[in-house]
């Protein structure tokens, strides 16, 4: 292992964590769709930062908003809201895990099929789509954009089925992966969840309205009712008549993503009928059973650590303060034109709060660990702050291995505990102890007795390995291929 100065000496400060995934919402029959969309869209805004768009239909024509940055940035304005006219919506927040962040991949997507017009957005990513794709352009296909879910319409187009929900059936039937998809038709809200419901989909109902949103904290914000999930390999059709359910892959166990409570999901959200708050609670209170240390102070590296710092103080008796404050209103970008004020990026977002950490034992809590380079400074940052000791606790395993299914993970090099035992972790981020929550230790949180070895419960491949889908698009030096792509300079 290099030495400290050589090895921190270009961090990326972004590119320490993980990316969110994306977020879909759709509404039918409601006179404001578009209003409720955005407001919607705007509670799913922590999984994707990149982009959003809304496509609405007024029984006469589909209409389009598609943009880049936030939604508060585009669709907060009345005049916005009014060009998407029409009583039935879908939208989509968006981070780029697949295609560059440029306009044309910008969802959702739409295309004019022979039976008429319909737009998609989806969540995940679909590991077979650079494969399908190359399949698609040999036998003449176009690509305008270099998005999955291109792939869907292009599928969905091909099919020779009669009915549009046949069609889109054909279509997934032959995508591999993890997916929450939402659609939209002239007469119908569709909406469609991988076989194994790695990603998240639930229905809900607002005056008669059904919705579908990636989580309840969707519904919330505009008044909503929960109805359910939408069940792992189901297809969920609505239209002005009622509701419709396929599952065209059979019955299948399902095995939902770990970090969608790990990390992914609002607090105030509920999945898999768990309160997203209480299980990060509790997994902290579990870490705190593991790796308990001698202590002053429990402090969170907020945001993401907050309610494993509470249940670590909880469960330990050590008081929790908020011995970091974070700047709410620092942009995700930042010109960093010298080492100096690269150095000074984390201090961007975190601030010391001295009187709660001088002269004490410190335990920093956060729900994960990836690269390491934004915790080396928060570590400093607690030291330049006074403390006598700096002990790291991470409320989730060691995260070993790259994911595929639409979180953006940093290929597996840059995964510091990929690289690196528990020690050199230790020595790289430079606490004084370093602790991660176990295996077991996270299914003890979600109520089990532990992982069942032989049919996990969770999908849990960044600790594991073990991936619950074919990777046909993974090569052999193990990241995914890609092809050339047209980037857009100006």
């Amino acid at each position: 292992m290099a030495g400290g100065t050589e090895v921190h000496e270009h961090l990326d400060v972004d590119g320490d964590t993980l990316r969110e995934e994306c977020g879909v919402f759709g509404i039918l029959g409601h006179e404001d769709a578009s209003a409720l969309t955005a407001l919607g869209l705007h509670a799913l805004q922590h999984r994707g930062q990149e982009a959003a768009g809304i496509v609405t239909f007024d029984n006469e024509q589909f209409r389009a908003e598609r943009h880049l940055g936030l939604v508060g940035d585009h669709f907060s304005d009345a005049d916005t809201i009014g060009r998407l006219t029409g009583r039935a919506a879908i939208g989509h927040v968006r981070y780029s895990t697949t295609g560059e962040t440029i306009l044309r991949n910008v969802q959702p997507l739409f295309a004019e099929l022979d039976g008429g017009g319909i737009a998609v957005c989806h969540n995940g990513n679909f590991t077979n789509a650079l494969t399908l794709r190359q399949q698609l352009i040999r036998d003449g296909a176009i690509c305008q954009s270099t998005s999955d879910s291109e792939v869907v319409l292009q599928l969905v187009a091909r099919s020779r089925k009669g009915k549009i929900i046949e069609r889109f059936i054909e279509a997934i039937m032959q995508m591999e992966g993890a997916y929450s998809l939402v659609a939209l038709t002239s007469k119908k809200l569709i909406g469609a969840r991988d076989p194994l419901g790695i990603r998240p989909l639930v229905l809900g109902d607002l005056n008669g309205a059904p919705i579908l949103a990636s989580e309840t904290c969707a519904l919330d914000i505009i008044g909503a009712k929960f109805i359910r999930e939408v069940e792992n390999g189901e297809v969920i059709v609505c239209t002005s008549t009622g509701i419709q359910s396929y599952f065209p892959f059979g019955k299948q166990k399902a095995r939902p993503c770990i970090f969608e409570y790990i990390y992914f999901s609002r607090p105030d959200s509920i999945v898999g009928g768990r309160s997203v708050y209480d299980v990060r609670r509790e997994m902290g209170k579990q870490l705190a059973r593991e790796t308990s240390v001698e202590a002053d102070v429990i402090v969170p590296v907020p945001d993401s650590g907050v309610p494993a710092a509470i249940g670590y103080s909880q469960e330990s008796g050590i008081p929790f303060e908020l011995g970091i404050i974070r700047n709410h209103y620092v942009g995700r970008t930042f010109i960093e034109p010298t080492q100096q004020i690269r150095a000074l990026g984390v201090k961007m977002k975190h601030s010391a709060n001295r009187s709660q950490i001088e002269g004490k034992r410190v335990v920093l809590v956060d729900d994960s660990l990836v690269r390491g380079t934004t915790s080396v400074k928060i570590v400093q940052m607690i030291r330049e702050a006074g403390a006598k000791e700096v002990h790291f606790r991470l409320a989730s395993p060691p995260i070993r291995y790259s994911d595929y299914y639409g979180i953006d993970t940093p290929v597996r090099e840059k995964l510091l505990a990929a690289k690196y035992s528990l020690e050199e972790m230790q020595s790289y981020i430079g606490a004084d102890s370093l602790a991660f929550l176990s295996v077991d230790g996270i299914y003890k949180s979600m109520g089990y007795d532990g992982r069942d070895d032989a049919a996990p419960q969770f999908t849990d491949h960044c600790f594991t390995g073990d991936y619950p889908t074919p990777l046909t698009d993974l090569s052999e030096d193990q990241e995914f291929v890609s092809a050339p792509r047209l980037v857009e300079v100006g």
